[in-house]
């Protein structure tokens, strides 16, 4: 059992030159120098990336204001042709910068051409259709009788979907084409203008999304990326007075200390953030489709992605078969290099992530968790460079466990028992500060529908992992505030005005 078809070892990269910070329309010199960006793969430096200073994302925010007024009143015919043709420069870039992606996080070759380069290109496209969706409604007209207010009227009304103005779209390190795609497109859609704050470990595809918009001939100002890995650089993109919304994606505590910056002044959220996916398998589930859903863990970003089901809650009738499967499934899961033929598993992004998923193992094991598989930091080729972690089973869990509570972001699963029904199964998926997605596997469609709806998780597969990405994503409870994905993320990235007048 493989989880993907091999892929073929794509060619090194040219070395790449410094990048530039993008600022009003211009490629300026980072004031505080640049550093390395490393593979995770083999620890090769890939390229040199900008350190911004707080004056140069308080320059980016200013030309993001500066050229609100006249993006905001372009055309949605005009938005959506610089989107397209910015679509069609990812497409003609695609190989070396599907190379350069796969270098900065770590990916195999599929995931870097169809999950990251591949899915940044159909968000463009989905959202230069997405700038010519209706933003009015006309709502019922209104009888008033006459009173304080004025005479006795019928007062028609329209619903009008506005920009919120300039975004700060902070990003996250495990896909640096889709998460920002995600942002940057439909934001631009809706008339925003937006300062891209990349994450540090892996910022140089972001800013080739930047060389596409401005070949594709958006106006200065509109777009903005500044980067680095001084905390202050983020800081500043959100505390900026000249913005009106932050976008992030990223942990729940980093969300937290956003979220109370933009309370000051009222600032508009949309956060994506951690998640610590339940998937309940009952006894009259298909096993093996659970198993390849669940398997997805391991090899999907090597598992740091927050939508993974990473805690199995299943019944204690078919626990040591599931169990069994998993540890199975987990013997093809081969661990290398993402550029080498046949690996399914690749690096995290970093030597401090690895140490840290590690020491969650070793805290599950301490807490009484025994591991099935897994456990062993793999050696990956002769020089054992890079950051690997192996995928990892913990079986015979309790929710009172931190490795059961706490998101781990990496190849690590989790099972917990349960004896009971439905109750003690929903129970036990609710019993987490999270809710972002979870997942149903079960024979009987009118239980999984029934247990999905007691879910407090903003989305739910039922006997899939698959989304519909017109569906509205976004979590419960810690796990974010929003929605976003189709038509969602434009509603996200716009503001609800009024406007009524008498008949």
């Amino acid at each position: 059992m493989t989880t993907q078809e091999p892929q073929e070892p794509q060619e090194p990269q040219e070395p790449q030159r410094p990048q530039r910070l993008y600022i009003g329309g211009e490629w300026v010199e980072p004031a505080g120098g640049h550093y390395e960006v490393v593979n995770p793969a083999d620890e090769s430096v890939v390229g040199l990336a900008p350190e911004a200073s707080r004056d140069q994302v308080a320059e980016a925010a200013r030309a993001a204001a500066e050229a609100f007024e006249g993006w905001s009143r372009t055309s949605p015919e005009a938005r959506a042709a610089i989107l397209d043709r910015a679509a069609d420069v990812m497409q003609r870039e695609f190989e070396p910068w599907a190379a350069l992606a796969q270098a900065e996080t770590g990916a195999p070759p599929g995931i870097a051409r169809g999950m990251q380069v591949g899915v940044g290109v159909s968000r463009f496209r989905r959202y230069a259709r997405g700038a010519l969706e209706p933003v009015e409604r006309g709502l019922a007209p209104q009888v008033t009788e006459a009173g304080p207010m004025g005479r006795a009227s019928i007062l028609g009304a329209l619903e009008v979907r506005q920009p919120v103005g300039v975004v700060t779209c902070v990003t996250s390190y495990n896909n640096p084409w889709a998460n920002p795609a995600g942002k940057v497109a439909p934001a631009l859609a809706m008339g925003n203008t937006v300062v891209v704050k990349p994450a540090p470990q892996d910022p140089l595809s972001v800013f080739r999304m930047a060389q596409a918009l401005h070949e594709a001939g958006v106006p200065a100002g509109v777009v903005n990326v500044v980067g680095g890995t001084s905390v202050e650089v983020g800081e500043a993109a959100v505390a900026s007075p000249y913005v009106d919304m932050v976008s992030f994606t990223g942990s729940t505590g980093v969300g937290q200390r956003i979220a109370e910056v933009c309370g000051r002044t009222m600032k508009r959220q949309l956060m994506e953030l951690g998640g610590k996916g339940a998937a309940i398998v009952f006894e009259d589930a298909d096993l093996d489709a659970a198993v390849l859903g669940i398997g997805t863990t391991f090899s999907f970003y090597s598992g740091q992605i927050c939508t993974a089901p990473t805690r199995v809650i299943v019944h204690r009738a078919v626990y040591e078969r599931l169990v069994e499967k998993l540890t199975g499934y987990l013997a093809f899961m081969r661990v290398g290099d993402p550029a080498v033929r046949g690996t399914v598993v690749g690096p995290v992004i970093s030597a401090a992530h690895r140490d840290r998923v590690e020491s969650y193992v070793e805290l599950g094991r301490k807490e009484g968790a025994r591991i099935a598989y897994g456990g062993e930091r793999p050696v990956v080729g002769e020089a054992g460079k890079g950051f690997y972690v192996a995928p990892t089973l913990l079986v015979d869990c309790t929710n009172e466990m931190r490795v059961v509570r706490e998101e781990i972001f990496g190849p690590v699963v989790v099972v917990v028992p349960f004896e009971g029904g439905e109750d003690e199964a929903v129970a036990l998926a609710n019993d987490s500060d999270f809710g972002l997605l979870s997942y149903v596997w079960s024979g009987d469609s009118a239980r999984a529908f029934r247990v999905a709806r007691r879910l407090r998780a903003g989305g739910v597969g039922i006997n899939t992992i698959g989304r519909n990405m017109e569906a509205p994503f976004g979590g419960f409870k810690r796990s974010g505030v929003g929605r976003d994905v189709g038509s969602y993320a434009l509603h996200a990235y716009s503001e609800l005005q009024s406007i009524v007048w008498p008949g």
